[in-house]
């Protein structure tokens, strides 16, 4: 097999899952900015009231707000992870799939956001949630969602991998204390 065919037997799950999440992002951003004027707000879901919101802002920094007008530094840190990313799934076992999983969330997150610094040099947020007069969360869209949900299940993945290997390690080391 071909050095392209062993890097995409691993690689697929992550492109396309990475697929998935470019799509649904953009989709979703394409949707408010045709039907939510900016800077304005509805109520999707009635029930919830104002507990949860999509309200159109544009985002010229990162995470939160911070670091406005830097979209061309947050450009280039996309390329370095999305190039980091893809380097490294030939590494990964062909078994470890939720690692994998995990990856093609950061990586369709990543591309989701660059697309909207490219094509408008803001990213499309909109996803408002909080308690009404007391403290929203900073807007979001499922770019951003897909990046933070990859990478803490990455973090717990590691934490817990790590303690299961630990384990295994200090098992091995009590059977030869045995022998």
């Amino acid at each position: 097999m071909s050095k392209f065919g062993q890097w995409f037997r691993r690689a697929w799950l992550v492109l396309v899952v990475a697929g998935i999440v470019i799509l649904l992002d953009q989709w979703t951003k394409e949707l408010v900015r045709r039907s939510i004027p900016d800077y304005t707000s509805i109520i999707p879901i009635p029930a919830l009231g104002e507990y949860f919101i999509f309200e159109h802002v544009h985002n010229y920094g990162a995470a939160f707000g911070i670091l406005q007008n830097q979209g061309n530094f947050f450009i280039i840190v996309a390329v370095v992870v999305v190039i980091g990313i893809l380097a490294y799934i030939r590494y990964l076992p062909t078994e470890d799939w939720l690692v994998r999983l995990l990856l093609g969330l950061m990586l369709g997150g990543a591309v989701g956001n660059v697309i909207d610094r490219i094509n408008q040099g803001y990213v499309t947020d909109f996803v408002k949630m909080g308690i009404p007069g007391v403290y929203y969360w900073p807007n979001y869209n499922i770019a951003d969602s897909a990046i933070v949900i990859g990478v803490i299940g990455l973090g717990i993945y590691v934490v817990v991998d790590d303690i299961r290997r630990h384990r295994q390690q200090k098992a091995a080391r009590a059977i030869d204390a045995v022998d």
